[in-house]
């Protein structure tokens, strides 16, 4: 179904919607694998260039926003909370176990609840707000693929859509805001964009760009002036390159014509040195539980699906 204006009441319904794990056990657990499109790109090591882009469009959603808030560590352990949650996804995709993990990803949302600004409930598993969870990792995969590793074919974009169908299966939360179509999964993330707000959560955790990153205590202020320039920099053209206007927007970060032009050559040079990022080691090219995953089926995906197929 396409995002309209049943999604406000479906929203505001704040119900869990859970699959019947029980009448899971008598069917084939499905699972992506190593012919997949998912498999090859989502645990590439180039995917750190999105984090921010992952993290920031879901949380600019009020109610995941909200829920953050009430319920993470996020303003006392930033780097904690990312290293706590992201383990499990992966294992979702990578795992000999992949239903196991995401219904363990589910269900760490089991009681994860409250209200916005206006008065109204959220809930973590209702539909709507768990598949938008869920697309922002789908656009990840799509978006730092076509544009940091190499450009994808519509055919390639297709399967990759297709393939986040069984992803979000693992979790065991209703379908029924899902789209069908890759065409209508677009046409969901542009609605969603324009529903965008400036929440606490999304401002603090991009304060880093704004104010700069903080200085580590051991290092003396005149050095770290001149040692986190170009870092400063670089998170200003390229991490905040990756982020839709959208986000850009509610989150007061600048951008211009200038910026976006140093972006795209910095795209364009990394899509053109993919041949050397895939002569490197294995242990290098992807995140570690994807590694261990490829090593355990003995496959080696560098060559796999190094030019794009034909639309």
């Amino acid at each position: 179904m396409s995002v309209n204006q049943d999604y406000e009441q479906s929203i505001r319904e704040a119900e869990p919607v859970i699959v019947d794990d029980a009448a899971d056990t008598a069917l084939p657990s499905p699972r992506l694998g190593a012919d997949s499109l998912v498999w090859k790109f989502y645990g590439d090591s180039r995917g750190i260039l999105g984090f921010q882009r992952l993290a920031g469009t879901e949380n600019c959603i009020e109610q995941l926003g909200q829920a953050v808030l009430d319920h993470s560590v996020i303003f006392d352990d930033f780097l904690g909370r990312a290293r706590r949650t992201g383990p499990p996804v992966m294992k979702t995709v990578y795992s000999t176990e992949p239903q196991k993990w995401g219904r363990t990803v589910r269900d760490f949302h089991r009681d994860i609840k409250g209200t916005i600004s206006d008065g109204s409930r959220y809930h973590a598993l209702n539909p709507e707000l768990f598949y938008w969870a869920h697309a922002t990792f789908v656009d990840q995969v799509l978006y730092i693929t076509d544009t940091f590793i190499r450009r994808l074919s519509y055919a390639e974009k297709v399967q990759i859509f297709e393939e986040s169908k069984i992803w979000y299966e693992l979790y065991g939360v209703s379908a029924r805001s899902q789209p069908q179509t890759y065409e209508e999964f677009l046409a969901y993330w542009d609605d969603m964009l324009n529903r965008f707000v400036p929440h606490k959560t999304v401002v603090y955790a991009t304060g880093y760009i704004r104010q700069g990153l903080p200085r580590p205590k051991k290092v003396p202020a005149p050095v770290w002036r001149v040692a986190s320039a170009p870092l400063n920099g670089f998170i200003r053209t390229v991490i905040v390159g990756t982020i839709p206007q959208q986000m850009r927007d509610v989150c007061g970060l600048e951008w211009d014509a200038k910026r976006e032009k140093r972006f795209q050559r910095f795209a364009a040079a990394m899509r053109a040195v993919n041949p050397v990022f895939n002569r490197l080691p294995l242990k290098w090219l992807y995140v570690p539980w994807a590694y261990q995953a490829w090593r355990e089926i003995g496959v080696d995906p560098r060559p796999l699906y190094n030019k794009k197929v034909s639309s």
